[in-house]
């Protein structure tokens, strides 16, 4: 990329990162660009599509997430290990009004930038619940898939109550109740 590319290319992350963070990730991408002292076109020219942006602006939580999720797959605990992952994406899809939806809308869709950044996020949180599923602690028939929507639309739920700060919590723990392995018995028991 040439000096000024490169430059445009900065100024544009960090005002979409800006308006995500203000308005959310619905914010007018025409807005980003006038705020980053370009027309749409060298928006559009940089990132395709609303999702390209928003894929770039979150790559360096997904790197976190990732990075987070190698150092669990060594932690003496699988269940605690997973638990600690799956708050922290909650806690990443809080960050920005409309990325839970978002993340939820491309959970299974590799054809858009940030539908391919969630391939990554499911293989290591495959990871993290193999092994709490191989420890016994989470029930055989749980997948990484149904774990991943379960923390987007807790997210989502805690974006629309935000009179309750604690709502992102205890909807995950009460989630997290439900994965347990239970011992062989009689139903609901």
């Amino acid at each position: 990329m040439r000096a000024d590319a490169q430059r445009n290319h900065q100024r544009l992350l960090k005002e979409a990162r800006s308006a995500f963070a203000e308005h959310g990730t619905d914010t007018s991408l025409e807005d980003v660009a006038r705020r980053a002292g370009v027309g749409i076109g060298t928006l559009y020219r940089h990132f395709p599509n609303r999702h390209a942006v928003m894929s770039a602006v979150f790559e360096d939580a997904v790197s976190d997430l990732l990075d987070r999720s190698r150092e669990l797959l060594d932690a003496p605990q699988p269940c605690a290990a997973l638990v600690t992952w799956l708050r922290a994406l909650v806690t990443h899809a809080s960050e920005y009004r409309g990325l839970a939806r978002a993340l939820m809308s491309v959970s299974r869709d590799d054809s858009t930038p940030l539908g391919r950044c969630s391939r990554p996020m499911r293989e290591a949180g495959a990871a993290l619940l193999g092994r709490a599923q191989a420890a016994g602690a989470v029930r055989a028939g749980v997948s990484i898939e149904d774990l991943l929507q379960l923390t987007n639309a807790i997210a989502l739920a805690a974006e629309e109550s935000p009179d309750d700060p604690e709502l992102a919590d205890r909807l995950l723990t009460l989630t997290l109740r439900g994965l347990k392995a239970h011992p062989a018995g009689p139903a609901g028991g």
